[in-house]
């Protein structure tokens, strides 16, 4: 039985919420807590698999709550939120902390089933992160044909590629923010988050860039002082000819977008070694991509332990020998702007 704890002011929304879970017998509610300072309390005595967030909650909010809980009693949060947009700084603040994923509240009533079986499946997704072994390490890489970018590598421009995961949005910011407007390099982002927030993101991160932000389309190229964010729920790979486009393949990956299906593609389609940063992130999704851009000359760097928030991601890069560097956010950024 997964236990759930719900953290929510509105009567109607946990009301919702509740009726969603009604409709797995695998969920059993432990609590709910009406303002943040009571679910900080009821996790120190009955920590949940799942909590499911609310933003705005009197006393404490749930950005400070997520912030709070997961340095007193760690477990997986669900951001659930009448409004992505309208709240889309709290709520890419609250991942920063450490909260997995966003949801809207869905609606009380059986007139938009949807919504509650798009929480319904991202709770399913995010627990059985949790409570099972998947690992992607264990996985085939994907086949990519070994077929290089079409134009000279020596004119291809200087590339810098990200991936992140639970804590991603803050330190990307921190990364981004202080960037120069005049970076000679294109840089290229995949973060773990699902299709619908990613304009959300990519907004929030444009505000305190210098450099524009922009989600990926298909047949982008990178750019010269240009950040381009992976924003569907495909894949994100490099074409042979050095564009960018989404898929669908490989089905099975439990990641999507995937950090090691874009690093493979770009290991194999870039012929100009780069720079490869793997960020905070639960699960090992990125490790062996990272081990495939080293294996082509790539600057490897993967995050501390000291500046993440989960230390996953980066400690499978680590331990597989992938990373020519293990530096903290601030050193990360040092070292791209050669300070």
């Amino acid at each position: 039985m997964i236990k759930i704890a719900i953290a929510n002011d509105s009567r109607i929304a946990i009301e919702a919420l509740r009726r969603a879970l009604l409709t797995n017998n695998n969920y059993q509610l432990l609590w709910v807590a009406q303002t943040g300072a009571e679910a900080i309390k009821c996790c120190a005595q009955q920590c949940p698999d799942l909590l499911l967030m609310d933003m705005h909650m009197p006393n404490l909010n749930g950005v400070e709550a997520t912030r709070q809980i997961m340095q007193q009693s760690p477990c997986t949060i669900l951001i659930v939120t009448a409004s992505i947009t309208r709240h889309s700084a709290m709520v890419f603040e609250a991942m920063s902390y450490g909260a997995l994923d966003v949801v809207k509240t869905p609606p009380l009533g059986i007139d938009n089933p949807e919504a509650a079986n798009i929480l319904l499946k991202k709770m399913s997704i995010l627990t059985k992160s949790r409570l099972s072994a998947i690992d992607p390490l264990c996985q085939k890489s994907p086949s990519i044909p070994q077929k290089r970018a079409d134009a000279n590598d020596n004119q291809l421009p200087k590339l810098i590629v990200i991936g992140a995961s639970t804590g991603g949005p803050g330190a990307l910011q921190s990364i981004l923010s202080q960037l120069p407007d005049n970076l000679d390099a294109a840089i290229i982002v995949v973060q773990h988050i699902d299709e619908q927030f990613a304009p959300s993101l990519a907004h929030w991160l444009n505000q305190s860039s210098k450099l524009p932000v922009a989600r990926v389309r298909n047949g982008d190229r990178p750019k010269i002082g240009e950040v381009l964010l992976a924003g569907g729920n495909q894949h994100l790979i490099m074409r042979p000819n050095g564009s960018l486009r989404y898929t669908h393949k490989p089905v099975d990956y439990p990641h999507r977008p995937s950090v090691d299906i874009f690093f493979h593609s770009v290991a194999n389609h870039w012929g100009k070694p780069g720079v490869a940063i793997l960020l905070t992130g639960m699960g090992k999704d990125g490790a062996l991509g990272l081990g495939h851009l080293h294996s082509e000359q790539w600057h490897t760097i993967a995050e501390s332990e000291t500046s993440c928030v989960v230390f996953g991601m980066p400690k499978a890069a680590i331990a597989t020998g992938a990373a020519k560097q293990i530096l903290a956010l601030n050193q990360i950024t040092a070292y791209l702007t050669g300070s």
